[in-house]
């Protein structure tokens, strides 16, 4: 089997792209928009100290320790008679129901490239770029064809090999996407009346905070912290299990945090000057990415270009996560079923387009179906059973897993995290790592299901 990262810059920048996806490039700015800008980023960097870190390094441990993916590592780990191995079908089915999603909102953003780079919404007011993304919702061809492009990417890259494709394509993608992010940004803070979106994103107004309430605030942060670093469904243990034990995984973990966060608030040094350039709110919510920006782009020059370079890095973000989590599949079906990786990679490239399919025509064939209510549609419910179940509490599971006496334990996990070179894991966390952090994952998981029943 083609196991293994050839270099570790390799291993940082796939388990970054991993974490990199939409979470950062488009919710992270419309949030901190929402929630008051700078003072809401300093929270939001908290948590994600407090809450990232310790289960990205749990998460990291567990793949190292077995070398197996999810459908086997706990098999691995575990004490006898005990049943963690059951979460194995928690993180498979995880990853498939992102997957479902994922691949159609990929979609859009390789749709928006073309049709930036084309110049179709050129001239366009917001009308008539909210007219044009409504025309792609509503035609079932069009969506059904943009997904299967990204399905057919991120398998084909798989495809190749763990080293020829998953990390060569990412690592250089990765690359790409990075430079891309520091060109837009200079774009983007050079523009006149800029300079008053920078202040709004990095200097810090508390007073901001209690326009919505600080409670709803820490928990909008928390979130945000929580569910962008995709943890918790295995997808970043199958990249620990690629790397071996020349370094501890405190220091790895950091570096992928690290990168994780430098792009989101790039992303938000491209869009706040850029929208208080043309006069548009910074709090436009999701609309943001796919009517309000390309309304931005139209009126800035060289408009055409700045905007199919941005659709371009927003597509790579996605094409990043869809790569890493296809390779988590791809590494638990060929460990359960012992077949060759590329007739699994065939098979699951078809599984994944049919299985994507309720999602894209949810927009439309499938429009009166409406499960979390009048409004909703097939993406929300997956994302829903994603973000606010599988995350949280598979995360649970990882964190308990390596704390708990009754599974792998803390003895075993520290070990692990602390063998090789670099930063080692704060013995000192233990006990928040046994009560305090169980809860705050328990809290956001109960938060999730509040917020879409009672407000």
């Amino acid at each position: 089997m083609d196991r293994g990262f050839s270099t570790r810059l390799g291993f940082i920048l796939v388990s970054a792209g991993c974490a990199i996806g939409l979470g950062n490039v488009w919710r992270f700015p419309f949030i901190t928009g929402m929630y008051g800008g700078a003072s809401f980023v300093l929270i939001y960097l908290v948590f994600l100290a407090l809450l990232g870190l310790p289960i990205m390094v749990a998460e990291f441990a567990v793949g190292r320790a077995s070398l197996h993916s999810a459908a086997l590592s706990f098999d691995a780990l575990e004490p006898k008679g005990t049943k963690w191995h059951w979460y194995k079908y928690g993180a498979i089915a995880g990853n498939m129901l992102l997957m479902m999603f994922y691949t159609t909102v990929a979609g859009w953003m390789f749709y928006y490239v073309y049709k930036m780079g084309s110049g179709d919404l050129a001239g366009l007011d917001a009308d008539g770029i909210g007219g044009a993304f409504g025309a792609l919702l509503s035609d079932p061809l069009t969506m059904t064809a943009w997904m299967a492009l990204v399905v057919i990417l991120g398998g084909g890259v798989c495809y190749l090999g763990v080293k020829a494709g998953v990390e060569r394509i990412t690592k250089t993608m990765m690359m790409f996407l990075l430079v891309l992010m520091v060109v837009l940004a200079v774009n983007s803070m050079l523009l006149p009346g800029g300079g008053e979106g920078l202040r709004y994103y990095l200097y810090p107004d508390f007073n901001r905070l209690l326009e919505h309430g600080l409670s709803e605030v820490i928990f909008a942060a928390m979130g945000q912290a929580f569910f962008t670093l995709s943890i918790g469904i295995g997808a970043l243990a199958i990249f620990g299990s690629y790397i071996g034990k020349k370094k501890r995984l405190t220091g790895e973990a950091a570096w992928v945090i690290g990168l994780d966060t430098a792009v989101a608030l790039m992303a938000g040094l491209i869009i706040f000057p850029a929208c208080a350039a043309y006069g548009v709110s910074p709090a436009a919510g999701p609309n943001l990415l796919f009517i309000t920006l390309p309304q931005v782009f139209n009126n800035m020059p060289l408009g055409q270009l700045w905007g199919t370079l941005f659709f371009l890095f927003m597509s790579f973000a996605a094409l990043s996560t869809v790569i890493a989590v296809f390779e988590n599949l791809i590494c638990c079906f060929l460990e359960l079923l012992r077949k060759d990786r590329k007739i699994i990679i065939r098979w699951g490239m078809l599984v994944v387009f049919l299985l994507s399919l309720p999602c894209a025509l949810g927009f439309n064939v499938l429009s009166d179906f409406q499960p979390l209510g009048p409004g909703t549609c097939v993406l929300d419910l997956e994302d829903f059973l994603v973000s606010n179940n599988v995350l949280p509490l598979g995360s649970l599971v990882y964190l308990l897993f390596c704390v708990s006496r009754y599974g792998w334990g803390w003895d075993n996990f520290i070990k692990e995290a602390d063998t090789g070179h670099g930063m080692k894991f704060p013995a000192w966390t233990r006990a928040y790592l046994n009560y305090v952090l169980p809860a705050l994952v328990l809290i956001i998981f109960i938060n999730g299901y509040y917020a879409l029943f009672f407000k």
